[in-house]
């Protein structure tokens, strides 16, 4: 049975009571078979690395996933709670310390309700059944007379607390995945919207961000950046810049320059005058933004065949076909990375970052300043948000880099504005070429589509080489040759298989290896791009046939959750009878985040200015299916927060540079979406309890540009391919 649950920002279900029941049964949620362990729980198969209770009544559940805004620790919080049986509020929640904890590896890909929150369900349940056979023996009552409520187990007119058996309580063991699960029908705190327990915090102006920590006895850090990618130091006058206010320290390896000051001012005023006053070799060697695709279509690459079925001979059928772009794009993060790194009297370098991959990050840190990994600890912590490969890995290896020869004081790192903005690893540029042949029925027949794209992801990932610092010291470390991802997740081509049912298929990337401006992980890596070129092209291919957008989807689209998150967004925007207005426009696009993941529509109407060519969208609405729910409204706020952000890419984002360097430094060079510019917004979810979680974070950003792009195309005849919709390009257009 599917549930449907109907949200407009922001409405909360309520969550009450207390729940008793008898020891665990059977649950379909995971759709897991005894014995075989969830791959999170497998890889770290350790209980106490997991869950660890106190004497004191209170519970510590440990991932290694982490907070971005998403949700993620609430709802490990949940399902820990639910399967052990105890109140939410007596969870203690630990998420990415390299020294407490699991390794998850990246919170990244919509990977952490896949991946940490079955290992949460089975490490939990693994541990109460280790709680219930203690008591059992305690108490001795049979193991099956026995149930809990709040962490008090009671049969046969006796009880004991999970507290009491604190003592003799052994959770060094491995998992065995013979534990069972708690029937979902149970569930006290999954399904429900429990507050997220790092809004209290956050809206109270507690100082839980890193870049507003200030530990005692702090000084601060700056990079001397060069003036361009590529620049090369000759010469620089250390001493003229360690005599400036506040200078502690200027610290040089190679081309890299580093100062220690004793305010953030300072450092940068130091940092800025070095880059002003050094002598460096500059290069012109970038193809400029409006270069870009014709450069990556010329550059040597391989093509790699993904899908090829059936044939591609259009003889007799009407082709069509079209080419899309998007442009690099920057994570734009509100704040710029932040990091603060301690070199403590035990030999321990403490970085504080707001990372993706605190593991990850110990390791690339280690190598950087040449220490033992087992004496480097990442915590992370809270900062501004990117889903993506923004700069906070950098700042946490300048950090540690600095804080090494900070004499023992603590460190922290923040970058200006410019910096972020210049400097930060970007979404990658794409080109996809579309070519499609109809029959006389307008039956789509012959389906191609080539993926041209440089890479998409070069976290550290362990490895310093790929911090931006590593290229400019002494020796520079290489950055080893980026690969593209393969299946079923992809980089270039996420997405970039239509989900769609065509009879001959072909689809193929052209993937570029080499890297104009710095690349790596941005939101949904390719899947932006390739859902804007196969979405777009699919209503540009109902209008040939002169087609409802959503009849000729429905044609194609055989998985019946898909049609069932399309029809339910059609249903949601009143699309049989929506009726047209001048220089207004409708359009709906849909997707499956990885062809695996959520499954998401979204329908949008727009309303365009011909005299200028401003594109003001004025409703949205988007059905989601998120499989069996954990918290509705964290898969409202992903998918909200994947629209509003897509929206903004899809108007107004794009880098701009010229043959020598980025030139988009600001706010002003470089705009965003902003609140007066974001439409109302309707999501519906699709519950289905007892399916597997899929990831959501991800799921809603292919479906808005495309969208958009009929949706001004029925306003006024413009038809754009190239991102963004800038009101240049509309009214050239129209």
């Amino acid at each position: 049975m599917n549930e449907h649950l109907k949200f407009t920002r922001r409405n909360f279900l309520a969550t009450s009571g207390a729940l008793s029941l008898s020891f665990a049964i059977p649950s379909a949620v995971l759709s897991q078979s005894a014995k075989k362990l969830p791959r999170n729980l497998e890889l770290n198969n350790n209980l106490d690395s997991w869950i660890r209770i106190s004497s004191d009544g209170k519970v510590t559940l440990l991932i290694g996933k982490v907070e971005l805004g998403q949700g993620t620790v609430t709802s490990a919080g949940q399902i820990a709670a639910d399967e052990l049986q105890i109140d939410f509020n007596r969870l203690n929640i630990i998420s990415g310390d390299t020294f407490e904890g699991p390794d998850e590896g990246t919170t990244a890909g919509s990977g952490s309700a896949p991946g940490c929150l079955p290992a949460v369900h089975q490490a939990a349940a693994e541990v109460r059944h280790i709680l219930f056979k203690m008591a059992s023996e305690k108490l001795n009552v049979d193991i099956k007379a026995l149930s809990v409520s709040d962490g008090i187990i009671s049969g046969g007119g006796k009880s004991i607390s999970y507290w009491d058996l604190v003592e003799g309580l052994d959770l060094s063991l491995e998992a065995t995945g013979e534990a069972e699960l708690i029937s979902p029908s149970l569930h006290r705190y999954i399904g429900k919207s429990v507050p997220r327990v790092d809004i209290p915090a956050k809206v109270t102006g507690q100082p839980i961000f890193v870049q507003e920590i200030f530990p005692e006895g702090v000084v601060y850090g700056a990079i001397a950046r060069p003036p361009t990618y590529d620049a090369k130091l000759i010469s620089v006058d250390l001493d003229a810049a360690e005599k400036l206010p506040g200078v502690i320290k200027i610290v040089r390896n190679g081309s890299l320059l580093g100062v220690i000051a004793e305010s953030q001012e300072q450092a940068w005023a130091a940092a800025k005058h070095l880059t002003n006053n050094s002598n460096w070799e500059v290069k012109k060697s970038l193809p400029t933004h409006d270069g870009i695709y014709k450069w990556m279509e010329n550059y040597k690459s391989e093509e790699k065949i993904l899908v090829e079925e059936g044939s591609q001979d259009s003889s007799n059928l009407k082709v069509l076909e079209a080419t899309y772009y998007r442009p690099y794009q920057m994570h734009g993060s509100i704040g710029p990375s932040a990091a603060i790194a301690h070199l403590g009297s035990d030999g321990i370098m403490t970085v504080h970052t707001h990372t993706q991959q605190p593991f990850g990050d110990a390791s690339a840190v280690a190598e950087f300043i040449g220490m033992d990994k087992e004496k480097v600890r990442v915590i992370h912590t809270h900062g501004s948000g990117c889903y993506g490969h923004n700069m906070a890995d950098d700042a946490a290896i300048d950090a540690a880099w600095l804080a090494s020869h900070s004499d023992g004081a603590p460190l922290k790192l923040q970058y200006s504005r410019e910096e972020e903005h210049r400097f930060e690893p970007y979404g990658s540029a794409m080109m996809i070429k579309t070519k499609a042949g109809l029959d006389s029925k307008g039956d789509i027949t012959v389906w191609n589509n080539e993926i041209w794209s440089t890479p998409h992801s070069t976290r550290p990932s362990g490895q310093a080489r790929r911090a931006l610092s590593a290229r400019y010291i002494d020796p520079p470390m290489e950055m080893d040759e980026p690969k593209d991802g393969g299946p079923p997740n992809y980089a270039a081509a996420r997405n970039g298989i239509p989900l769609y049912e065509f009879t001959n298929k072909r689809v193929s990337t052209h993937f570029v290896p080499a890297m104009p401006l710095r690349v790596s992980a941005h939101r949904g890596l390719g899947a932006y791009a390739n859902g804007f070129a196969i979405e777009a092209f699919i209503n540009e291919l109902a209008v040939e046939a002169n087609a409802d957008p959503v009849e000729y989807r429905l044609r194609y689209l055989k998985d019946p959750r898909a049609r069932d998150v399309l029809t339910k967004t059609a249903e949601m925007f009143g699309w049989d009878d929506w009726k047209p207005e001048k220089n207004k426009g409708r359009g709906i696009a849909f997707a499956q985040y990885k062809n695996l993941q959520a499954y998401c529509a979204v329908a949008l109407e727009a309303q365009v200015t011909r005299r200028n060519g401003k594109v003001r969208v004025t409703r949205i609405v988007s059905a989601a299916d998120c499989g069996h729910l954990v918290s509705p409204d964290n898969c409202v706020n992903q998918i909200e927060g994947g629209i509003i952000q897509s929206l903004s890419w899809s108007l107004k984002e794009e880098v701009k540079f010229d043959d020598t360097a980025v030139l988009s430094s600001d706010w002003a060079s470089y705009p965003i979406l902003t609140f007066t510019e974001t439409p109302p917004i309707e999501v519906e979810l699709i519950n289905r309890p007892g399916e597997r979680y899929l990831g959501m974070a991800e799921a809603s950003q292919q479906q808005v540009a495309p969208a958009l792009a009929a949706a001004i195309f029925e306003a006024c005849g413009a038809r754009l391919r190239q991102l963004p919709f800038t009101p240049e390009r509309v009214k050239a257009a129209i």
